[in-house]
């Protein structure tokens, strides 16, 4: 059954976070709905759930409207935190609250183009690339510094943080160096002028110690909805 594994979540959250000298309102839970239905989610909001991540545009263009009508005075945040093409940045911008998967300058530029056009500032993570994947996307390190001071002077995105997406292991304690990582590189960041502070790291598997490096928000799919579903 969905949900019944919610209070656990929290729970181990909240420990996790207070492990790394922090209170538990300083983690954000992201439920990540990738191949959830209308439905599921109607239900997660039931359940006290606001903040959603999705994956694709195609599959968000069907989803956002048909929970918001479902839930017409839920206050809802939706996040997207797969791949994102430029040729769709303006379908992300109209469609999303926060864009967490901005991985090229190009992508950024695209993105503040569109938001100006619409008069929004767009909320944005820069993606930062930690492996060697070939199948990860992002910013690599030795690029950040630069690509920041580039994006924190486009007038219509508001740059709040860094995301990672490390290499899958069973022994999540394997993931992290890659979290730690990328607390370095935002502590570097900010301690170079830029102001942000958000790190989303960490999934089902491997959350807590994502916590414990200092994650603010954790993008969780499968542990809260199950194994993926239509």
């Amino acid at each position: 059954m969905p949900f019944e594994n919610i209070k656990d979540i929290y729970k181990r959250m909240a420990h996790a976070a207070m492990r790394s000298g922090r209170e538990p309102q300083d983690v954000k839970l992201i439920a990540v709905t990738k191949e959830v239905g209308s439905e599921l989610i109607h239900q997660a909001v039931h359940i006290g759930l606001r903040e959603f991540g999705e994956s694709r545009i195609q599959a968000a263009r069907e989803k956002i409207p048909e929970v918001r009508s479902l839930d017409p005075r839920a206050r809802i945040v939706w996040h997207l935190i797969g791949h994102l093409q430029t040729n769709k940045a303006k379908a992300a911008v109209k469609l999303f609250d926060i864009i967490h998967s901005v991985d090229s300058l190009e992508l950024a530029r695209s993105l503040n183009r569109h938001a100006g056009e619409v008069g929004k500032r767009q909320r944005i993570l820069l993606q930062v690339k930690l492996s060697d994947e070939e199948s990860k996307y992002g910013i690599l390190k030795n690029k950040i510094r630069s690509v920041l001071a580039e994006v924190f002077g486009m007038q219509n995105l508001r740059v709040e943080g860094l995301m990672t997406i490390p290499p899958f292991f069973e022994d999540p304690e394997k993931a992290r160096p890659y979290f730690r990582e990328l607390r370095e590189v935002r502590d570097e960041a900010v301690s170079a002028g830029h102001d942000m502070k958000e790190l989303s790291m960490g999934m089902s598997n491997d959350f807590t110690v994502a916590i414990e490096e200092g994650a603010t928000m954790v993008r969780i799919g499968t542990a809260i909805f199950g194994e993926r579903r239509k």
